[in-house]
């Protein structure tokens, strides 16, 4: 996998509960990250003294991060509403040459910034909240 242009990295939420995603307005940078808990079950007779993990077991989970420009957009509204009502809607998170993770998720953190000569901005937090269905990129 070569280089890859990161604002082709897209966070999009569903709009209205329809599968009607679109892209989060105004965000110039996102982070995507995944997680497995460890679980251990070492014990004194483990070979060698290795530790020894418990396949399959321990919880998964997903964080998104982003931030960018507020635009006050449909998405921007969506959000904040997502938010205040503890809502947990489907998202879509493309990365580019790896594949699409689509499923519900909870919105942990939103933060408005903004300076007297500059434009307002936003930071946005995600939080799984249930099973994520991985989709591949074709190669």
């Amino acid at each position: 996998m070569g280089a890859q242009n990161g604002k082709d990295l897209l966070v999009k939420v569903d709009l209205t509960g329809s599968g009607q995603f679109e892209t989060m307005a105004g965000l110039r940078a996102t982070r995507v990250s995944f997680n497995a808990e460890q679980v251990d079950v070492t014990t004194l007779e483990s070979q060698g003294g290795w530790r020894e993990l418990l396949a399959g077991a321990g919880v998964k989970s997903a964080n998104i991060s982003g931030s960018g420009v507020f635009k006050d957009a449909g998405t921007d509204e969506r959000a904040r509403q997502i938010f205040f009502d503890g809502e947990t809607p489907d998202f879509q998170v493309i990365i580019p040459d790896f594949g699409t993770v689509q499923g519900a998720f909870q919105v942990t953190a939103i933060e408005y910034a903004g300076s007297h000569n500059g434009e307002a901005t936003y930071e946005v937090s995600l939080a799984s909240a249930g099973a994520l269905q991985f989709t591949a990129q074709p190669v």
